[in-house]
């Protein structure tokens, strides 16, 4: 993998990734999604494809502390019925990888996040009533929930960027703030996981990436107690206009680069 070592990198340049990491601590244990800005922070600052590599480690740190923080708070049932789809959507994406170039893997994403925080911007405002997130046990509840698991498969190989998928998910299924949280923390620190042998056979992880990660991932610690407060006094309505922000500004930028 060309992959820029420590040494290579200047300080303005690992200075912008240690605030990516920071960010990446915050995202997971406060506004799911908002780690859409590091994963642009990363592509800009090493090669787009293996920053992916990078990055990956990076999240797997973020998601053992999220876990740690809102472990009691996850809703398993959820979780169960995802997963198959999840694993079809990251088999789908490492194929897709294979011979997809970054522009189009910048354009695909892009365009789906924009698609979905639409979506869910519409169904919020027209639904009746809070879902409750045992829908998901009804028929189109599990249509739902199958074609966002494909779909957070899919955007979290190719390019790490799953997060805006599930957090439009989980807000469409009408989970508040801390079972979105305990809930989004296993489902990402178990595909993420999952993921590493896959990045590792496409050569996006070797020795040299992992010693910059080794240098980066202090950083998330700090990140991460940070959202931990920040979470406490953020209400319910502010939340979830964060999250579908922050996945309209990922979109965006992946579109726009």
């Amino acid at each position: 993998m060309n992959t820029m070592t420590l040494w290579s990198i200047t300080g303005w340049e690992f200075a912008a990734l240690a605030c990516a990491a920071l960010l990446v601590g915050f995202s997971k244990t406060a506004v799911s999604g908002a780690n859409t800005v590091s994963l642009a922070i990363f592509a800009a600052v090493l090669p787009a494809r293996a920053s992916t590599g990078v990055l990956l480690p990076i999240l797997i740190a973020g998601d053992l502390l999220a876990v740690a923080t809102y472990r009691r708070h996850a809703h398993w049932p959820t979780l169960w019925r995802l997963f198959p789809a999840v694993a079809a959507g990251v088999v789908v994406g490492t194929v897709f990888l294979m011979w997809a170039d970054d522009a189009i893997v910048r354009t695909s994403i892009g365009a789906i996040l924009l698609l979905m925080a639409g979506v869910t911007v519409w169904r919020r405002r027209t639904a009746d009533a809070e879902q409750e997130p045992e829908s998901v046990t009804t028929p189109a509840g599990r249509i739902k929930a199958r074609s966002y698991g494909v779909l957070g498969g899919f955007t979290t190989m190719v390019a790490n960027a799953g997060g805006p998928v599930m957090s439009m998910y989980l807000l469409s299924a009408g989970f508040r703030k801390l079972g979105f949280l305990g809930t989004s923390a296993f489902f990402f620190l178990i595909v993420n996981v999952s993921k590493l042998p896959f990045s590792a056979g496409l050569g996006l992880i070797d020795g040299r990436s992992l010693l910059l990660d080794l240098a980066l991932v202090v950083f998330v610690v700090p990140g991460a107690f940070f959202g931990k407060w920040a979470v406490n006094k953020i209400n319910q309505r502010l939340f979830e206009q964060l999250v579908i922000a922050a996945t309209v500004v990922g979109g965006l930028q992946l579109l726009l680069r």
